[in-house]
């Protein structure tokens, strides 16, 4: 069976039942509260990391890293949870966490993060992270990221990754019109930005967790400052976006009827 060292990259983003309202303060833009507002694991990223850790387990001998650029205090938070659902080894960084950071300078943090890792393989490393943000939605840290540290084999909007016995991976790619693009990996190194994937999310498991929080603990400890600037990003205005709806209730309308009014309405967007 392939032995794969699997590195998962995923930043933290306010919980979303939230309300975001972005100010500009001394450091640049962020948002209101947003050290007293509760974080998570982002989305896409949190979906990299139950396929990590299902394709570890899968293949003995595998290993699993996380490593986030967070304040180190949010980020204790967040682990107290997240630390049941899959078991990973932490490579904490203590940055700013927001949507308004440079996407080449986390990159470039992150980098040295996967660089500092001891025992990692590169000729059997995945990287794998959010193919989206519920953050910024760039789209641009993940594919920096593998650049700086020379993956050529980039693979966007992964939802299966299926390994082979001779440690080939089959990979399947979201492509327009509801369809895959299917590729074949012969070896890793390899980069992989994750949509939903196929896995749901798994169930706590206490023993999972109390073996993560012991390692995790010591990292977040460790963890190395780095203090994102915005690499000379400007912002002239930031503003969320305008909520808009008509609610008309009309009793006993043909169906035709509102598929006309409907159509009607579309066509004058």
């Amino acid at each position: 069976m392939p032995v794969f060292h699997v590195v998962v990259c995923g930043g933290l983003v306010p919980d979303p039942l939230q309300t975001l309202e972005p100010v500009q303060g001394p450091a640049g833009w962020g948002l209101k509260n947003e050290s007293m507002l509760p974080a998570i694991l982002d989305p896409w990223a949190a979906s990299a990391l139950f396929e990590a850790d299902s394709l570890a387990r899968a293949n003995p001998g595998s290993r699993v890293w996380l490593v986030s650029a967070a304040p180190k205090a949010k980020l204790q938070q967040v682990l107290m949870a997240l630390a049941q659902k899959a078991a990973f080894e932490l490579v904490a960084v203590d940055a700013q966490a927001g949507g308004f950071s440079d996407a080449a300078e986390c990159a470039s943090a992150l980098a040295a993060a996967v660089n500092s890792i001891a025992g990692l393989d590169r000729s059997r490393l995945l990287l794998f992270g959010g193919w989206e943000s519920a953050s910024r939605g760039a789209g641009a840290t993940l594919a920096i990221l593998g650049e700086m540290l020379g993956i050529s084999e980039q693979f966007q909007g992964v939802d299966q990754a299926s390994p082979k016995p001779d440690g080939s991976l089959e990979i399947l790619e979201r492509v327009e019109g509801g369809r895959h693009q299917v590729s074949l990996l012969s070896a890793p190194p390899a980069l992989l930005g994750w949509a939903t994937g196929s896995l749901p999310e798994p169930p706590n498991n206490p023993q999972v967790g109390m073996l993560n929080m012991r390692s995790a603990m010591p990292a977040l400890q460790k963890a190395a400052p780095s203090r994102l600037t915005g690499g000379g990003l400007a912002l002239s205005s930031v503003e969320l976006p305008s909520q808009r709806r008509d609610t008309r209730v009309v009793k006993d309308m043909p169906e035709d009827q509102v598929a006309r009014e409907i159509v009607e309405w579309i066509a004058e967007k």
